[in-house]
């Protein structure tokens, strides 16, 4: 066992030693809520984004909630827990829920689309360090042998959160109105303050100082996680404005597109020369992890797909409530999490996983196929089912992504390259709901104006240009109005 690792090992059992009692209680339920608050944040907001746009005039920008949110998140994971290494974990940690509670409060009060957008990009800043946080203290308040087991806990943390996420915000969203689903997180996160402050201990660090403030600064891929997210917002400005102002050709969108390419190029030189790159291409010379890497890049693609614009489909086009539009996507979360349990102990029994894999892309493609033929007329029944269907085939994929990626990779590799396939899922579910709000976005406008009555083509372009906003989609004020 290498020095580093031998000393976070005695590292931990000091503090599980020196934990017992109330203060291992108070720190490990301040560690669960804080987890707890941010992965509902995850998927709370989904159900509620529909009545969110209709009140704050923003279909255009619908697909902006979610991917600034993860954006925010994705960068900041990978540079948060090296952060900790050098100021420790507790200040680090109450300053990750202080970020999150400030973006909630301001979410919150939010008087426009643009502003919601701006304080969801700092919840995703707290929440990306509140995820890395969580999970690193754990590593060093348990001993190796003990990690196992609560790390299962605070998966399951995460399992319950993405279950009464849609729910809890459909519901808040019909009796409270949607502005609570950002006030709830206050007194999670008020708690989480509380025993963080009195019972962490503030000497957590990952591993001893062997080198200076400065140099490990200098590993730490600041201009790699500047350049992607540089490259992911100008890409969503060229899919937002470039669908809402029908100027694909104008010298905006062009000139942003070429600074989309170049920040990309910028991305990848940075990556093959910095010591510890965010996403180092060295990796994907192994074919098993390529493909492993590039299924999860597909899989948080349909993920998000799902989970963002059903809700919408439900509420704009079959009229439903955020309550109803909520419950039927438990079905999702729920399968997802009992099937990759399941998979897990199944091929932990066999030591097989290829056929496996073939199971669960049929049934995820089933899925798929069978959801792009929803109509206004589809029934709850119907949706579920193919709901159903899809978590299916996530539940059996997920598990086995990150199960033929690591056993594909070297053991000195585990780290990185499990980091990767993380940081892709999540590059994936953020492309793909820019990718779709752009297409919705372009083909409700098109359809609108083609499915007028011919009597309404001769009124008053005021009037004409009112009846085909797509606010009309989601807004039942709107609609009354010009009616």
């Amino acid at each position: 066992m290498s020095t580093t690792q031998d000393s976070a090992t005695e590292s931990a059992s000091t503090v599980s030693a020196r934990l017992r009692g109330w203060p291992l209680v108070a720190t490990i339920s301040a560690l669960f809520t804080t987890l707890l608050m941010a992965a509902i944040d995850g998927s709370i907001v989904d159900t509620a984004t529909p009545r969110i746009i209709a009140d704050l005039h923003g279909f255009s920008l619908y697909s902006w909630l979610v991917t600034i949110y993860l954006l925010a998140s994705t960068t900041t994971i990978p540079i948060a827990g090296t952060l900790s290494d050098l100021f420790g974990r507790k200040w680090f940690l109450i300053g990750g829920v202080l970020i999150f509670l400030l973006g909630s409060m301001l979410a919150g009060t939010s008087h426009s689309m643009i502003e919601l957008i701006i304080f969801r990009g700092v919840q995703g800043m707290g929440s990306g360090i509140l995820q890395t946080m969580t999970l690193v203290l754990v590593a060093d308040i348990f001993p190796p042998k003990e990690r196992a087991r609560w790390l299962g806990l605070f998966s399951a943390v995460i399992i319950i959160a993405s279950i009464i996420g849609p729910l809890a915000g459909g519901w808040i969203t019909d009796h409270l109105g949607w502005r609570w689903i950002f006030y709830v997180n206050i007194p999670l996160g008020v708690c989480s303050l509380v025993l963080t402050s009195l019972w962490l201990p503030r000497t957590f660090l990952a591993e001893k100082a062997t080198q200076s403030i400065r140099e490990k600064l200098r590993r730490i891929d600041f201009i790699g996680a500047l350049t992607i997210a540089g490259t992911i917002i100008c890409l969503l400005l060229v899919l937002t404005w470039g669908s809402e102002l029908s100027s694909w050709n104008s010298p905006q969108i062009l000139g942003l597109f070429v600074a989309t390419v170049l920040l990309f190029l910028l991305f990848c030189y940075t990556e093959s020369h910095v010591q510890d790159p965010i996403l180092p291409f060295s990796i994907f010379k192994n074919q098993s992890f390529s493909a492993g890497a590039l299924l999860s890049l597909l899989l948080g693609m349909v993920l998000f797909a799902i989970v963002v614009y059903l809700p919408l489909f439900m509420q704009a086009v079959q009229g439903q409530s955020p309550t109803s539009s909520g419950a039927v996507m438990t079905p999702l979360t729920f399968t997802v999490a009992i099937l990759s349990i399941l998979t897990g102990s199944i091929i932990a029994k066999i030591g097989r996983y290829k056929s496996i894999a073939i199971i669960g892309a049929v049934v995820l493609a089933t899925g798929v196929f069978l959801m792009t033929q929803m109509a206004p007329t589809t029934t709850s029944f119907e949706i579920t089912r193919d709901v159903f269907l899809i978590g299916i085939g996530l539940g059996i994929l997920m598990p086995l992504v990150n199960l033929a990626t690591q056993n594909a990779l070297p053991r000195q590799l585990l780290g990185v390259g499990t980091s990767a396939v993380t940081f892709l899922r999540s590059m994936g579910s953020t492309v793909a709901t820019a990718v779709l709000g752009t297409i919705i976005n372009t083909v409700s406008s098109l359809e609108i104006s083609n499915h007028l009555p011919n009597a309404a083509r001769h009124l008053p372009a005021a009037f004409l240009k009112a009846a085909t906003d797509k606010q009309v989609l989601t807004s039942t004020a709107y609609r009354q109005s010009i009616v």
